[in-house]
């Protein structure tokens, strides 16, 4: 099986959400295994992703390459979109969620909870490019120069 830079910026972010089980085991000894497949939390795999994404396009297509640009405007479009849009949501949803329990103190509502934690903070984010660019060192030898369709 031959690997190419996007099934490695993908493991790059299963990586990611194995270390939210361990990150929230030791920051606050709790064992929570379905982080694995939770939005939200430290580290950012959409922040892995694409960063292992962006430095194996460049490694083997080259900084100058149209398809590098791409895949770093595609990726910063995509942190500012964690950190901004789906950030304000969560915080939605936390006040939705307070409104909710405050009007059920009256009676039954409908519905059950909003998910708060749905877009990541710039630390969470942060730590996400240092996975991703973790798993560029560790698993970036997968990939060979010819698969990104480049050299330099």
């Amino acid at each position: 099986m031959g690997w190419n830079a996007g099934m490695v910026a993908l493991l790059s972010g299963l990586v990611a959400q194995a270390a939210k089980v361990v990150w929230e085991l030791v920051a606050a000894r709790q064992w929570r295994p379905l982080l694995f497949f939770a939005n939200g939390g430290m580290p950012s795999s959409h922040a892995a992703t694409v960063t292992a994404l962006a430095l194996l396009v460049r490694r083997d297509a080259g900084a100058a390459s149209p398809l590098f640009s791409l895949t770093l405007v595609f990726g910063v479009f995509v942190l500012f979109e964690a950190t901004g849009l789906r950030q304000e949501i969560g915080k939605q949803a936390r006040l939705l969620n307070d409104l909710r329990e405050a009007l059920e103190a009256g009676g039954p509502w409908p519905g059950g909870r909003l998910r708060e934690i749905i877009g990541h903070t710039w630390g969470e984010v942060a730590g996400g490019i240092v996975v991703g660019v973790l798993a560029y060192l560790w698993l970036g030898g997968l990939v060979h120069a010819t698969a990104t369709g480049g050299g330099r």
